[in-house]
């Protein structure tokens, strides 16, 4: 396995120029969560140029392509997320998004690339003994992908008896790759409440109102008790306010009849997630209920808590130190309260999830995800790839 990296790129070398030219077309391009049929289209055609004949189409966006070795063997999936984020970009790259409000600020361009760089290779090479599974999702930025290719028969059409994931990670150093056993990143739930009173005029009858604004600063007050008075200290779990609205700085004088608040809950069980829905529902419920007015409270779990599996983090860990070195490979890496819904998928197969570091592409200090200005690093493009060949001989056999 000594040099695992430096033959990847050797055979490589024709097409990395190619491989980037896609990346940056697909950053230029970026679509939304179940809106993706430009980028699923370049994903196949790629696919089927490169000879690759099982393709097919999976949740209407999503693509999956099934590559055959030369003996036979076992099943495992290697999965790549490809939707964009509602974000305007601000890098100022001459390959920045051509649309006002959408890029990919999260690096998922730069995923598919990696994915589709792998898919080129294995296909060239297929001495290993079994099938391989490149699953391109769509909708991983909290519209539902995973669960919508789980559903449209993602494991009955590609049987998968591992499945494995990895993210691009700004700030860690270039290559490096990081993971854990169990619990890495959080559950993770938007929550919306809407409080409804009778509005009223503030300055000539405020006494004759149910003031919905004196209900959203009770709740904001007690709002911030939910984790540190019902979850023990031992655990981890997050509440935040993400936005409010109400009234109108045109009518200051108007107490306006409804307002709306929400924001996002984290944690890492499923049985703290049902003690933060139940006191959500509760503290909104009974704020309203004390100033006679009343709350409608909207409580999605986008994703599970992602549960990486023991095994399958050994095979994670033994691929990435084939790649980068063991000193480059973090084994246990501190747990994320980000959401990533390839946890859908590691509850219903085993599977590992990475992250390998973006290094500081062009921002420095280097741009988080979800900024406007985060770029996907085109130099961890063979790094990726070589990684999930590793993943594949760790698997599968040697890739010749």
């Amino acid at each position: 396995m000594i040099g695992l990296l430096e033959h990847v790129r050797g055979c490589l070398e024709s097409y990395l120029p190619e491989l980037i030219a896609i990346r940056q077309d697909l950053h230029a391009h970026p679509e939304l969560g179940m809106e993706e049929r430009r980028t699923s289209a370049v994903v196949e055609g790629r696919l089927r140029d490169w000879g690759i004949e099982e393709v097919e189409r999976i949740a209407t966006t999503g693509v999956v392509a099934r590559i055959a070795g030369r003996q036979p063997g076992g099943q495992i999936g290697l999965r790549a997320d490809m939707d964009a984020l509602a974000i305007t970009e601000e890098t100022g790259l001459t390959y920045a998004s051509r649309f006002l409000g959408r890029m990919h600020a999260c690096g998922h361009d730069g995923h598919t690339t990696m994915l589709l760089g792998a898919a080129r290779y294995l296909a060239g090479n297929p001495d290993f003994a079994g099938t391989v599974n490149l699953v391109f999702q769509p909708a991983e930025e909290g519209r539902g992908g995973a669960r919508a290719v789980i559903a449209d028969g993602l494991f009955e059409r590609f049987p998968c008896t591992a499945i494995y994931g990895l993210h691009a990670m700004p700030g860690l150093p270039l290559g490096h790759f990081a993971t854990r056993h169990g619990a890495f990143f959080a559950a993770a739930c938007p929550w919306r409440i809407t409080f409804r009173g009778t509005g009223g005029h503030g300055g000539a009858a405020p006494h004759r109102a149910n003031d919905v604004m004196v209900v959203l600063g009770s709740f904001l007050q007690s709002l911030h008790t939910i984790v540190s008075r019902n979850i023990a200290a031992t655990d981890v779990a997050v509440m935040s306010v993400g936005y409010a609205h109400g009234g109108s700085a045109e009518s200051p004088s108007v107490i306006p009849p409804d307002v709306v608040v929400g924001g996002t809950a984290r944690c890492f069980s499923e049985d703290t997630a049902v003690i933060l829905a139940r006191r959500l529902q509760q503290l909104a419920t009974a704020c309203a209920q004390a100033h006679n007015c009343s709350a409608d409270v909207e409580i999605a779990w986008r994703a599970p808590p992602l549960i990486n599996h023991a095994r399958e983090v050994e095979v994670a860990v033994a691929a990435a130190i084939d790649v980068a070195g063991r000193h480059a490979v973090d084994r246990d890496a501190e747990p994320l309260t980000a959401g990533e819904d390839f946890s859908e998928m590691l509850k219903i197969r085993p599977g590992a999830f990475v992250l390998l570091g973006n290094g500081e592409a062009h921002a420095e200090p280097p741009s988080g995800l979800h900024t406007p200005h985060f770029d996907f690093n085109d130099a961890l493009i063979p790094i990726g790839i070589a990684y999930w060949v590793a993943v594949v001989n760790r698997e599968l056999g040697n890739v010749k």
